[in-house]
């Protein structure tokens, strides 16, 4: 490999971006602009500084000035000058204001949780390197010249072929190319739905009401909060979502292949009346269909939006099935929806890597994501019957629910011990989510027993709960990972 290039922009050293103001004229200026470089951060120990002639040239000063500003910033002990090393900033533990500003971490945060139990995250150990470079570099090499300009708001046409065959293959999804639109993800995807668009803050494609199920992700409840739109709780049974509730709401949230966090699908019967209620009432269904892949005990429960294209805004992404780090996701949309979320989408900044979306274009025409995700899903029913057997041993009296589906369970907990389990599994270094910790605030503080095909049933509603994934350790820890979640259960 040549080098030179390396070289070349050591001897020269680093470009910099500094503002000249203030007092005392522009050798001072420019001493105070590289002491609060230094101070801040944005110039590292060890980073080489312009020559004296190459600074002057690009800020417009005379080359004495810069040479005074270096001579007394090296008298002060912020930068070193060496003959033959140029200047430099001096080494430094830390930045003077950082250090004071950011409080030291514990070594138990710095280093993160012992064993990493919390719900929505895939075996990062098993993302398929080989096959995703394989894919990456016949991307690269066979990409036409347009990949490298602006692109189209909607994604590539590749991913959007490629998802509309595979989509309908295994989800039962009826769509075309041109209804598809990529995102980032199923937060991304909110955004772009609901949040107001364009430089004078526009309409947004959808607005409140929203009704969404009784327990779900905060974090998306926060968002839609955020842009103003009300969410009204569904309350669940055992049949999922209470869509006959629905009044007058303009649409509504639902995960039906795989209620979360609870577990269980939504019942045919009301798949079919929540698609009534959208016809009758002009709504729309947002399904989230966030972990369908996955299925073990069951047959395959394919998509709401099979029943009505039209009614139905369909949302997937990779971060269950690949990786969260991919940041690439689709809306399946009604036609009608299409031109708005485009205008929504913008500016080229919030749009995914191309050669992602190439990579994973030829990733599943080629049968790789299939063949990932059937790996994937023995590895993950093993991993559930492995939890589930070690409390069958280790603590009989707690039930588990949701486990049909997906990559994490239910334990449902004897009334009053979800908080001191969850902080029992803190201090022991567990991390995992309480039950209470997905319940919509104005939602009841109960949710049925037997979500989703409990391995234990029982009667009852779980007051109390852990909602504990098992797709996040890796093989070699996971076994020590169900041990340390053992001994922190309330007992019997």
């Amino acid at each position: 490999m040549d080098d030179s290039w390396v070289n070349e922009a050591e001897r020269i050293g680093a470009d910099l971006h500094l503002e000249l103001s203030g007092p005392g004229g522009r050798r001072a200026a420019l001493i105070r602009a590289l002491r609060e470089a230094v101070r801040s951060g944005r110039l590292t120990p060890g980073t080489r500084l312009p020559p004296y002639r190459s600074l002057a040239a690009d800020l417009g000063v005379a080359r004495n000035t810069v040479a005074d500003a270096y001579a007394e910033l090296v008298a002060e002990g912020w930068l070193t000058a060496r003959q033959g090393s140029g200047t430099r900033v001096a080494d430094r533990a830390e930045p003077l204001e950082a250090a004071a500003r950011v409080p030291k971490k514990s070594p138990a945060h710095a280093r993160g949780p012992r064993y990493d139990l919390r719900q929505g995250v895939p075996d990062a150990s098993a993302f398929p390197r080989a096959e995703w470079l394989a894919s990456y570099r016949r991307a690269l090499q066979q990409a036409p010249n347009e990949v490298f300009g602006p692109g189209d708001p909607a994604g590539r046409r590749e991913l959007r072929e490629a998802l509309t065959e595979y989509l309908a293959r295994a989800r039962g999804v009826r769509t075309a190319p041109e209804r598809i639109v990529i995102c980032s993800g199923f937060a991304h995807a909110l955004r772009l739905l609901f949040q107001p668009s364009g430089p004078g803050g526009g309409s947004a494609v959808l607005r409140g009401p929203l009704a969404v199920e009784s327990y779900g992700l905060g974090f998306h409840r926060d968002l839609l909060t955020a842009a103003g739109v009300r969410t009204v709780p569904l309350p669940l049974d055992e049949d999922g979502a209470r869509v006959d509730l629905l009044a007058r709401e303009r649409a509504v949230l639902l995960t039906p292949a795989h209620q979360f966090p609870t577990g269980g699908p939504l019942h045919p019967a009301r798949r079919a009346a929540v698609v009534d209620w959208a016809r009758a009432r002009g709504g729309l269904i947002l399904e989230d269909d966030y972990d369908g892949e996955f299925r073990y005990d069951r047959k395959p429960v394919g998509a709401v939006q099979s029943l009505d294209p039209e009614r139905v805004v369909y949302l997937g992404s990779v971060s269950k099935s690949l990786s969260p780090a991919l940041r690439l996701g689709w809306m399946v949309l009604p036609e009608r929806y299409v031109d708005g979320v485009l205008a929504a989408k913008g500016e080229r900044e919030a749009w995914a890597s191309v050669l992602d979306q190439l990579s994973l274009a030829d990733f599943v025409a080629r049968g790789a994501y299939d063949r990932h995700v059937r790996r994937m899903r023995q590895r993950y029913r093993s991993r559930r019957d492995r939890l589930v057997a070690a409390l069958a041993e280790r603590a009989p009296h707690v039930g588990v629910t949701g486990v049909a589906a997906g990559l994490h369970a239910v334990l449902r907990l004897p009334p009053g011990t979800e908080r001191s389990a969850v902080k029992a599994a803190t201090w022991q270094g567990i991390a995992l989510d309480g039950l209470a910790e997905f319940r919509h605030p104005e939602a009841p503080t109960a949710v049925p027993d037997g979500l989703g095909g409990s391995v234990r049933a029982g009667g009852g509603l779980v007051t109390d709960g852990l909602v504990v994934g098992y797709a996040t350790p890796s093989e070699h820890a996971y076994a020590a990972a169900l041990e340390a979640l053992c001994g922190v259960l309330p007992p019997a």
